[in-house]
């Protein structure tokens, strides 16, 4: 497993986690901008077949403009990554980017102020699922 994302297993189905997730993302200030069905797309692309993966594209707007205000390429990190699999043990995994992680890649310190606030927002949000 990965040391960049936040993850917990989620006792239920894959779109039972979606649909918790999403609320719970709700509940924190964050919207659903993107939602990618890897494994649709993998099999109408490449006839690929895979267990199911999701992506979701979380956003809190007001965190997103304060960060593009001060760091205009940030948009190439957002939105925040959520991701919805079944593990090869059958297990249902929601997993979220730490923007703590995401933001060690940055020289500007001055974005730490946001993810100090958004990290604690969006480990709520994984807690309550």
């Amino acid at each position: 497993m990965s040391d960049y994302g936040m993850r917990t297993q989620f006792n239920g189905s894959i779109e039972a986690a979606e649909e918790a997730i999403t609320a719970s993302l709700k509940d924190v200030g964050f919207g659903i901008l993107t939602r990618i069905d890897v494994a649709d797309t993998l099999n109408k692309k490449i006839g690929v077949s895979r267990k199911p993966y999701i992506i979701l594209g979380a956003c809190n707007p007001k965190l997103a403009h304060q960060a593009l205000q001060l760091e205009v390429e940030l948009g190439l990190m957002l939105p925040c990554n959520v991701i919805v699999y079944e593990h090869e043990t059958g297990d249902t995994i929601v997993s979220i980017i730490d923007p703590q992680a995401m933001i060690g890649m940055l020289d500007n310190p001055k974005l730490s102020c946001l993810v100090e606030e958004a990290r604690p927002l969006l480990q709520q949000a994984l807690a309550a699922i």
